[in-house]
C-alpha cells in the first residue's frame, strides 16, 4: 500500500517531467532558422556540423542537450534561460533527432586567411567568436568604438555577456529587435591571456564608430513612394568615435526613378559596385556621437521583395587596416503588406 501511495503521489510529477521532455520539431526548426539564435553559424545550416560539432540525427536526449547548452564542456559559451528556454531546448532536440545524420561536416563559415595575425587566427579557429561576428569582428569593434573600450570592458563582455550586453544597449539608447544571442564564455575554457590576443588584434585593426542607418517603410503619395532614412552615431558623447567623410548610399530599385530627395549634399544617382545597383548618394563631412541626419528618397515606385531599397554608409576616417573605407549596412526597408 505504501509503494502504491508513493507512486500515486509522484505520478503527476513524473508525467510533468515526461511532458517537459517532449519538444515540437517544427518549433525547433523555426527557432533554428530564425533570427533569435545564430547557432547555425558554428553548427551548420542544418545541424550538419562545421566549426562546432554536428547535431543532426545524433539522438541526443533533452538532458544531454540541456547540459551542453547550459554548461558546455568545450569552448562553446553557455546560455541561460532568458536566451534559450528549456522548452526551446526540447524543441531543438525534437528537430535535430528528426533529421538524418550528416555524412560529413560542412565547411566553416569563415576560414582562417593565409598569413592571418595571431589574434585573428585565435578568433576564427580557437574561440570561434569570429564565426559569428565575422573575420574582422565588425560588430564588437563598433561596440568598443562607441564607448571608448578598454580590455576590462572587452573581457566583461565575453565572460558576463548575457548580463552586460543589455546594459550596454541601454547605455547607448538601443532597443534591439532580438534577444541576447551570444552566450557567456568560461574563464577556464577561455583564459584571459588568450582573450587578450584577440583584443590587441581588434584594437590594432582599429575600433569603429557605431553608425546606424534605419529605413522606414515606403509611404505612397501623389507622385511616388517616399522612404525616410535616419542615420545616427549612437556612441557615447565624450567617449565614442567620430566618423568623417561619410557617403550615404541608398539603392534605387531597377525600373524606379528618383522623383525627389531631402537632406543636405545630395550627389545624385550613380552605379555602386559593392551594392551591385544604382544608388542615390549623399555626403556628410562628419558625424559625432549622438549626432544624426535625416534623409528622404521619393521613388516612382516601391521596392519589392527581390529588389528593395537598402544601402550602405561608408566613411574614410577613422581609417582601418582592413581597407581604405569602412562601412555599415542599411537593412532593407520594411515592405508594405501588399508587396511582401
Amino acid at each position: 500500500m505504501r509503494i502504491l501511495l508513493f507512486a500515486l503521489l509522484f505520478l503527476p510529477l513524473a508525467l510533468g517531467s515526461a511532458a517537459a521532455q517532449t519538444g515540437n520539431a517544427q518549433a525547433g526548426k523555426t527557432l533554428w532558422e530564425g533570427p533569435a539564435t545564430q547557432c547555425r553559424n558554428c553548427h551548420g545550416q542544418n545541424g550538419e556540423g562545421a566549426f562546432g560539432p554536428d547535431l543532426a540525427g545524433r539522438g541526443l536526449t533533452v538532458a544531454q542537450f540541456t547540459r551542453a547548452v547550459r554548461q558546455p564542456w568545450g569552448i562553446m559559451p553557455g546560455y541561460i534561460e532568458s536566451q534559450i528556454s528549456d522548452g526551446d531546448i526540447a524543441d531543438l532536440v525534437a528537430y535535430f533527432n528528426g533529421l538524418k545524420p550528416a555524412d560529413r561536416p560542412g565547411p566553416w563559415r569563415f576560414e582562417v586567411p593565409q598569413g592571418a595575425p595571431r589574434g585573428q587566427e585565435v578568433a576564427l579557429a580557437t574561440i570561434g567568436c569570429a564565426q559569428c561576428h565575422g573575420p574582422i569582428l565588425n560588430g564588437p569593434r563598433a561596440n568598443a568604438g562607441a564607448v571608448g573600450a578598454d580590455f576590462r570592458w572587452f573581457s566583461t563582455m565575453v565572460y558576463d555577456h548575457a548580463k552586460v550586453m543589455p546594459a550596454h544597449w541601454k547605455t547607448l539608447g538601443e532597443q534591439p529587435a532580438v534577444r541576447v544571442r551570444m552566450g557567456t564564455y568560461s574563464r577556464t575554457r577561455l583564459p584571459e591571456a588568450v582573450l587578450m590576443e584577440v583584443f590587441n588584434w581588434a584594437k590594432d585593426i582599429g575600433f569603429r564608430p557605431d553608425i546606424q542607418g534605419r529605413l522606414s517603410a515606403g509611404v505612397p503619395g501623389a507622385d511616388g513612394v517616399t522612404y525616410t532614412l535616419n542615420v545616427e552615431n549612437i556612441g557615447l558623447q565624450g567617449r565614442g568615435l567620430t566618423a568623417e567623410d561619410l557617403t550615404i548610399n541608398l539603392v534605387v530599385p531597377a525600373g524606379a526613378n528618383v522623383v525627389r530627395t531631402t537632406g543636405a549634399n545630395y550627389q545624385g544617382v550613380r552605379q555602386d559596385a559593392d551594392l551591385k545597383a544604382n544608388v542615390a548618394v549623399w555626403q556628410v563631412n562628419r558625424l559625432g556621437p549622438k549626432e544624426h541626419q535625416t534623409y528622404t528618397l521619393t521613388l516612382s515606385r516601391a521596392g519589392t521583395q527581390s529588389d528593395n531599397v537598402r544601402g550602405a554608409i561608408r566613411w574614410t576616417k577613422p581609417a582601418v587596416k582592413t581597407g581604405p573605407v569602412d562601412q555599415a549596412n542599411i537593412a532593407p526597408a520594411p515592405l508594405a503588406p501588399a508587396t511582401q
